[in-house]
């Protein structure tokens, strides 16, 4: 059984993007030196939210450290933030001006 998170208000369900493990230099980053996740990609949105018009899923976002809730679910694990807590939409290539 697959368990997923419907988000309710203004809140958004996001997969982090985990950063790298190791330095260019090929040495392990522990755990407790690793910086908290700040990318993420948008799973769901919550019905009526003011950003429900303004991220799709799967878009990337970029959001404040060590904030929302933690959840671990069947395929990993997800972070499901208040809509205060993320900073932007991440853009790349052409679009950016």
């Amino acid at each position: 059984m697959i368990t997923m998170i419907q988000p309710f208000g203004d809140r958004v369900l996001v997969k982090p993007i985990v950063p790298e493990q190791k330095t260019s230099s090929g040495l392990y980053i522990p755990d407790t030196a690793r910086e908290a996740p700040q990318k993420g990609n948008v799973i769901a949105v919550g019905e009526g939210s003011p950003l429900q018009a303004k991220l799709d899923i799967g878009d990337q976002i970029l959001f404040q450290k060590f904030t929302g809730v933690e959840l671990s679910l069947d395929d990993g694990k997800y972070i499901l933030l208040n809509e205060s807590d993320i900073l932007g939409r991440i853009i790349e290539g052409d679009a950016v001006r």
